[in-house]
């Protein structure tokens, strides 16, 4: 027999239980499909990680109050206590390195806004100007501080937060009620949605002063420096660290963590998940392949009286083996491409329902995918086609 002789015969055997091979196929076609969903998930969650963190620079080093243990916690900050507190002081010193480009000083509270009879809670930032380019964000309507200092009462509301308060869209000059403390409105942001984990547009910013007086406090929340080239990022964190040891009369009680050393952590993480649920799905498509293994042993029982025919007449054994892993191919082949279709459709769901989850299944979780299955489903086949061609012509054709 020819190949394409082979490949039809084992097509028409097929066919013929269309039911059973119909089964089969959906278990192969739900296991690709389970691989390529499962790595679009988690390589989108991946690269929604990294998009997030990469919006905020990528020479950002971040300044903690309290020292990190080896467990990676911060036990004094989580008491509400730190050895020393951060200072708006230590900020103006870090500032002063030469490898520094700019800084922006955090505090970050809930305080209750209220104008023309409207109340509600809003969650504010205290900062400085250089918030915007530190963090890439952008105003769309006037401007916030100076950088000469100006520590007026002034406030920047989120988009949102403009819109609920003033409709008409006339929120420049408006006083409104922060806390028990007045501010001038001069400045709403554009519209930025959610980003790396609060939403911009109910945000309102104040000067870092106004705020620390507004939730009682002294010690900062955060410190964010941008260094001038990316290649000093070490050097410079090193130097911020050891310039506040020496302003905390030598005791080292603050965290200095680079930007991209949270974003490599991350990405590790998530790229392990993305291959973890990978292998996850795969084990489906064994169990697949086992499946098509029992009924292609199944399937040679049945089929006894056949294979004897066809070895009486002559048929050596190993077209036997080729006509029974012909059929185990066209059942994974057909499973896998199905499984794909299915897949890249899921895929297109997860982009639909959750359109700022960029789930795009890896190239290689396609090629995998397939790949796996085809080669279970012929590694599922090798043991039945092996049994059959072994059978006795006489033996087979005396069976009932």
């Amino acid at each position: 027999m020819k190949l394409q002789d082979i490949l039809l015969f084992s097509l028409k055997t097929l066919t013929s239980h269309s039911v059973r091979s119909l089964l089969i196929m959906l278990a192969m076609a739900l296991g690709v499909a389970a691989v390529i969903i499962l790595t679009a998930l988690g390589d989108g969650a991946r690269q929604y990680v990294v998009n997030e963190f990469s919006s905020i620079g990528t020479n950002l080093i971040i300044v903690l109050p309290g020292r990190a243990e080896t467990a990676g916690s911060f036990p004094g900050a989580v008491m509400g206590q730190t050895p020393r507190d951060l200072t708006l002081d230590d900020a103006h010193w870090v500032g002063r390195l030469p490898q520094v480009s700019r800084y922006a000083p955090l505090n970050v509270g809930v305080a209750e806004l209220s104008s023309a009879g409207k109340l509600r809670e809003v969650t504010l930032m205290g900062t400085t100007v250089e918030i915007f380019p530190i963090r890439h964000m952008k105003l769309a309507q006037g401007n916030f501080l100076s950088k000469t200092g100006d520590n007026s009462a002034q406030i920047v509301l989120g988009a949102k937060i403009a819109q609920e308060f003033f409709p008409d869209g006339n929120a420049l000059g408006q006083r409104v009620r922060l806390g028990d403390r007045r501010f001038l409105v001069t400045g709403v942001m554009a519209v930025q949605g959610e980003s790396m984990g609060y939403n911009s547009d109910e945000l309102v910013i104040i000067p870092i002063q106004h705020a620390q007086t507004l939730l009682n406090t002294t010690s900062l929340f955060r410190l964010l420096v941008e260094t001038r080239h990316h290649d000093e990022i070490d050097s410079v964190r090193e130097a911020i660290h050891q310039t506040l040891i020496r302003r905390h009369d030598g005791e080292d009680d603050v965290t200095v963590i680079a930007h991209d050393a949270v974003l490599a952590t991350f990405e590790r993480i998530l790229r392990a998940l993305t291959l973890g649920v990978a292998g996850i799905a795969v084990i489906s498509l064994a169990v697949a392949g086992i499946l098509v293994m029992n009924v292609m042993l199944v399937s040679v029982s049945q089929r006894t009286t056949e294979i004897g025919l066809l070895k009486a007449i002559g048929t050596p054994a190993a077209i036997i083996r080729q006509i029974f892993l012909a059929e185990a191919v066209w059942l994974s082949l057909t499973g896998a491409l199905a499984g794909f279709v299915l897949g890249q459709a899921g895929s297109w769901l997860l982009r639909l329902i959750y359109p700022l989850l960029p789930a795009w299944p890896p190239l290689w979780a396609n090629f995998a995918g397939i790949a796996v299955a085809v080669l279970s489903g012929i590694l599922a086949g090798l043991l039945p086609a092996i049994r059959a061609a072994k059978l006795d012509p006489v033996t087979a054709l005396s069976k009932r």
